[in-house]
């Protein structure tokens, strides 16, 4: 089994849907099931629409969701065929309406609360993956949409909810699985989910990754394959370094750590499931469906560079606090971590000492009144214009003089490095510089560090495969898995 998720620029329209059908046909003989994302930029539309209609302007609101509405309708008219697109509409003309009055219910209150958010996000999916199915029906493909609030259980923590895996598996288990045993295609929307009274919630921006994930662990699918507008996970921002180049495999720890540190091919939660069933994850694109893209595994491939990837992240503010005199080391330690979870502002690099703190907070957080908490118990110094640059591998760990090579390459730039932070992990050596430095700190680290093209394979070794064989499927068996276990982004 194999659950296949498509994101937004994979089904952004109707030529990119007819790429997805033929993606999908040349999978079936592995059982899929296909998690699908809004159409490209409806997500942020339908954010925007809200907000318009939130600061009372209703009718420019009303417009936004019209245009909506019109390029779902004219996508599935030229995918479907007249005939069989005024069946389709019958289906999303309700949908429409209901977007509409609820539109006009936020104008009304000039309210968007977060668990309206998530009601009026979930709209994208759904109007997206009832296309995708219809598509994939008309072109002989046994194809059948379910409704992802009926399978993925969450809290109500809305905008960013967290499963209840263990509802959220059965109920998978119980409802997906024997739909494949019958050779039927389920196709689902991704990103979006329901606390246990039907309440709709979200998983995140991103969350489709995580959609799939939650799946292929509840089915035990043997892969997960996520399609995007990209080759796979690449050696760092081409943007930032022409040289970049896409890595054939990679640990999930270490995917994990690029996602925290930027990478936008991953949404950060979708290994966690994967990893706890040992699932492989391919990163792949659906605009080059010939390339073999990145395969995620438990485990790293031998042989390589000491680091795997180097990650940038820019608009990052560095604060600094300096204790008073009188106050005792543990005590203001304490109060500062306790000052930062009361404001649930996560710091993502952090450096201490006995009178002094320093950690980095991404620039645009509401901090106002998490500074002036600071204020009063320490000196507070903020630098905006910074970025965090992070070099990533499992090789790292015990390796002599790493961060020496790594400072010298900068420092012979000139580039002013203001903080230094080794993970916990031993998977990460990161750093904060200026901004503009940026670019050039990753070229001149690329070119020093970066891995080879595929120096995973020695000579004379056999090209991996990239599809793992399945056992046949049973009907009376959830089945095993493997033993061995920004979209819109340039990789990261």
């Amino acid at each position: 089994m194999l659950v296949m998720k498509f994101g937004g620029t994979s089904v952004q329209d109707a030529e990119a849907i007819e790429r997805v059908a033929g993606i999908v046909r040349s999978r079936m003989r592995r059982r899929p099931v296909v998690v699908v994302s809004a159409f490209h930029g409806v997500t942020d539309q339908l954010l925007t629409l809200g907000q318009t209609a939130a600061c009372g302007d209703g009718e420019s609101a009303l417009a936004q969701v019209r245009g909506l509405r019109q390029r779902h309708y004219d996508t599935a008219r030229e995918l479907l065929g007249e005939d069989r697109f005024r069946g389709m509409r019958l289906k999303l003309d309700p949908q429409f309406e209901v977007l509409e009055q609820f539109t006009r219910g936020i104008a009304a209150i000039r309210e968007l609360s977060a668990r309206s958010t998530d009601y009026l996000l979930s709209f994208g999916e759904l109007m997206s993956s009832q296309i995708v199915a219809s598509a994939l029906s008309a072109r002989g493909l046994p194809a059948l949409w379910l409704d992802s609030r009926e399978y993925i259980l969450t809290n109500g923590h809305f905008t960013r909810a967290t499963p209840h895996y263990s509802d959220t598996y059965e109920r998978m288990r119980a409802g997906i699985r024997p739909l494949l045993i019958d050779q039927q295609l389920p196709v689902l929307a991704g990103f979006i989910s329901a606390t246990r009274d039907g309440i709709p919630t979200t998983l995140g921006r991103g969350g489709s990754d995580f959609s799939a994930a939650l799946i292929a662990a509840g089915i035990n699918a043997s892969s997960i394959e996520i399609w995007t507008d990209v080759d796979g996970i690449m050696t760092t921002d081409p943007l930032l370094c022409p040289q970049a180049h896409c890595l054939r495999r990679v640990s999930f720890r270490e995917a994990q750590e690029m996602a925290h540190f930027g990478a936008k091919v991953l949404h950060p939660a979708t290994l966690v499931p994967a990893m706890e069933k040992n699932i492989p994850v391919l990163v792949l694109n659906s605009r080059n469906p010939k390339s073999p893209g990145t395969r995620i595994t438990s485990q790293p491939p031998r042989g390589r560079s000491v680091f795997t990837a180097i990650a940038a992240r820019k608009n990052i503010s560095t604060v600094t606090l300096t204790a008073p005199r009188e106050s005792a080391p543990h005590w203001f330690l304490q109060e500062v971590f306790h000052i930062l979870h009361r404001g649930a502002c996560g710091a993502d690099l952090v450096a201490v000492s006995e009178a002094s703190v320093s950690f980095t907070l991404r620039t645009g957080q509401n901090t106002d009144d998490l500074l002036a908490n600071l204020q009063e118990i320490a000196a507070v110094t903020v630098e905006d214009k910074q970025a965090i640059v992070c070099l990533l591998g499992e090789n790292i760990r015990g390796r002599a003089g790493i961060a020496a090579r790594a400072f010298t390459a900068l420092g012979d730039a000139g580039i002013n490095v203001r903080m230094i932070s080794q993970g916990a992990s031993e998977l990460s050596l990161s750093f904060v510089i200026h901004e503009r430095d940026v670019a050039e700190a990753v070229r001149r680290l690329h070119a020093r560090f970066a891995p080879e093209k595929n120096t995973h394979r020695r000579r004379g070794q056999r090209k991996p495969r990239l599809i793992p064989v399945e056992p046949p499927l049973q009907s009376d068996s959830v089945g095993t898995p493997e033993a061995a276990h920004t979209d819109q982004s340039p990789g990261f």
